[in-house]
């Protein structure tokens, strides 16, 4: 079932699906998207209110979603490193609270599960953040748990360049995976119960990864490389091991990730951006501008709902209904997919994948259940392992030389 032919009675069917088993999304980043448009100012960009025009992300569009829970990524750029990097880490927490402390009827502050279920009977979104790269910790696991006091659930351990002790999926080869320091953040995070996020590191990464935790992992926004083959997607190998660690891989709806062809017009239109002084990540409405400006002269490949479909059925299918989830990245992309364009979209997808024959206790694997569980297992080995094993206070000088 494509976007144009969903009948009212298959979205309505959707709809009814969402009102009890909400969307988690694992990654949106309208934290970082205003920090660039707006400097944080809510009452230039009052979400409350229709904000389609500059945003993909406000109140209105999140309930017409069927949003029950949202990691709210607490990005910051690459180019920021050491101190910089977590002052502006922290900035970006404090936006997330300024949220909270404005939009109380409908945002409810989440750092557990338990608090995840207790939103949803209130009929709020809970809120949680996660830090999207391992920048953001300068190398400091005083830091990360610092991160985590402040409520940061999970950690992405690179974002697009690699750090000292990890490789990212889109960065030359450098630790070879993850070094002895990275292992180290590893089991720091599993102790304090924060998320290891395996988005936008290198699959060698993932493996070491996977080799060391403790506690299940998350994929917070990627696909399936075997049906989109680009380096930010996760290979078949690494989906199989899913069932064995317990975590969760959430299907994305970039169409760079997802669409076969589309990374290509992705990069010249990067260049353009360049070419014309915008970072490439840019999304302010004048960089978008540009965008549209480069696509109606160079035909940009476009992704369906179809298409993030076909990723969910293979990942279903590799790992299995019980580690699979939905991370849409939305307000971190210019470009997305037709049908998802928004937090509106959600049902959209539901829709398709009811006509695919995904039956409804599948579907609240998808959208509710199997992130809640992540999480409580999490914090269930946090338990145990903080139990026994005090706080690590090594440094990457002692570990990696």
């Amino acid at each position: 079932m494509s976007t144009a032919t969903a009948t009212a009675a298959a979205l309505a069917a959707a709809r009814d699906l969402l009102r009890e088993f909400p969307i988690v999304d694992g990654h949106n980043d309208l934290p970082h998207a205003m920090r660039k448009q707006v400097r944080y100012d809510l009452d230039r960009r009052d979400i409350a209110a229709d904000q389609s025009a500059c945003l993909h992300t406000d109140l209105p569009r999140l309930r017409a979603g069927g949003v029950g829970a949202q990691f709210w990524s607490v990005y910051v750029r690459t180019e920021l490193a050491g101190e910089s990097a977590v002052s502006a880490t922290l900035e970006q927490i404090d936006f997330v609270e300024q949220l909270l402390a404005r939009y109380p009827d409908t945002l409810a502050p989440a750092r557990s599960a338990g608090d995840m279920k207790r939103a949803r009977a209130e009929g709020r979104i809970a809120s949680l953040m996660g830090a999207e790269g391992g920048h953001s910790i300068n190398c400091s696991l005083g830091t990360l748990r610092a991160l985590h006091r402040l409520g940061v659930r999970y950690l992405t351990l690179t974002h697009n360049d690699n750090v000292p002790w990890a490789d990212s999926a889109t960065d030359k080869p450098a630790a070879g995976g993850l070094t002895a320091f990275g292992r180290e953040v590893v089991r720091e995070m599993n102790r304090i119960g924060m998320l290891v996020d395996l988005s936008h590191v290198a699959a060698s990464t993932m493996r070491d990864a996977l080799d060391t935790t403790e506690a299940p992992v998350i994929f917070s926004h990627s696909s399936a490389r075997a049906v989109c083959d680009h380096p930010r997607n996760i290979p078949d190998d690494v989906l199989e091991r899913l069932p064995a660690n317990g975590g969760v891989a959430m299907a994305t709806f970039v169409s760079k990730f997802v669409l076969s062809g589309a990374a290509d017009w992705t990069q010249a239109a990067d260049e353009h951006l360049r070419a014309h002084g915008f970072h490439h990540l840019d999304t302010t409405p004048e960089a978008k501008a540009l965008l549209r400006a480069f696509a109606e002269t160079h035909p940009r490949p476009t992704a369906t709902v179809a298409v993030v479909a076909d990723h969910l059925d293979h990942m279903r299918e590799t790992a299995g209904i019980d580690h699979i989830g939905i991370g849409g990245d939305f307000d971190g992309t210019v470009f997305t997919t037709d049908g998802l364009d928004d937090v509106a979209g959600y049902p959209n997808l539901i829709a398709e994948l009811q006509a695919r024959g995904w039956s409804r206790p599948d579907l609240a694997k998808l959208t509710w259940r199997n992130a809640v569980r992540v999480l409580g297992d999490v914090e269930s080995v946090a338990l145990d392992l903080g139990g026994r094993r005090a706080p690590s206070n090594a440094t990457i000088g002692e570990l990696d030389g």
